[in-house]
């Protein structure tokens, strides 16, 4: 089958250029990233593909396809976070990733159909996971942060700290990242007042409640950062927190209905 063809040539791409992009972190080589981007690029174009084949075209919320699409709205951003600010962990961390949700999502995962929307919920759909995906980044983001300054402390200069950027960069980078998407997180939450049914009824009241509770993390941590000058461990701890939870928004549900309890929303 064609899909799984190019569910195949994605993933051995997504992990060529995660090998790329490691390769100064784990030896202190010459960088491949030019390269290790451009097959990055590839893979991401197959996997608009693959979710194109698979799921017919429209957006496919079940659990699995969820999965893969945050996974490639993910991968898709950090390309164009490393087109300007250079940040080769990123992509280490990401691809590999995003290609087990591919083999998931096209071998293993049970076929699903796409439930119909009306295009207000299409848009609410995708700016929440837009926001997903740059608030994901800026998790991964959070980990680099949390284990540069762990290695600073305890005077750990391997080449893989040397590979990484600045600690002000990837801090700013992470502020940069949190405050675009509590911008799109705070649209999701108004979009989904304005176009949703019965927001807090049965099935999404708690996908509200939790996303309530990580914006308001979120917007915690903005403000802390604006007013006291919040960062280093307070920063990594809020940011991992409020990304739990919103997790826990997007996928709680869906785990527990299809996985547990083998019912389809």
């Amino acid at each position: 089958m064609l899909t799984h063809t190019l569910a195949l040539l994605a993933v051995v791409l997504y992990l060529a250029a995660a090998g790329g992009l490691a390769r100064p972190l784990l030896s202190g080589g010459k960088p491949l990233n030019r390269l290790s981007l451009g097959l990055a690029g590839i893979a991401v174009l197959l996997h608009a593909g693959i979710l194109l084949g698979m799921h017919r075209g429209a957006l496919d919320l079940h659990f699995f396809a969820a999965l893969s699409l945050v996974a490639f709205v993910v991968s898709l951003l950090t390309l164009l976070v490393n087109l300007s600010r250079p940040v080769a962990a990123l992509g280490v961390i990401v691809f590999p990733l995003t290609a087990l949700l591919v083999v998931v999502d096209s071998f293993l995962a049970p076929p699903t159909l796409p439930m119909p929307m009306d295009w207000q919920i299409k848009l609410h759909v995708t700016v929440a996971l837009i926001a997903f995906g740059v608030l994901s980044i800026a998790a991964v983001l959070a980990i680099l942060l949390a284990v540069q300054e762990w290695a600073l402390r305890h005077r750990q200069f391997g080449p893989w700290l040397r590979a990484l950027p600045p600690l002000t960069l990837t801090e700013t980078l992470l502020f940069r990242l949190i405050s675009a998407g509590f911008v799109l997180l705070s649209l999701t939450l108004l979009t989904g007042v304005l176009f949703v049914d019965n927001l807090f009824g049965q099935h999404l009241v708690h996908k509200t409640v939790l996303s309530i509770v990580a914006w308001l993390v979120f917007g915690v941590l903005l403000y802390g950062r604006w007013r006291h000058g919040w960062r280093g461990t307070r920063a990594v701890n809020l940011t991992l927190i409020g990304m739990a939870v919103l997790a826990l928004a997007f996928f709680g549900s869906k785990f527990v209905l299809e996985m547990i309890l083998h019912r389809l929303p």
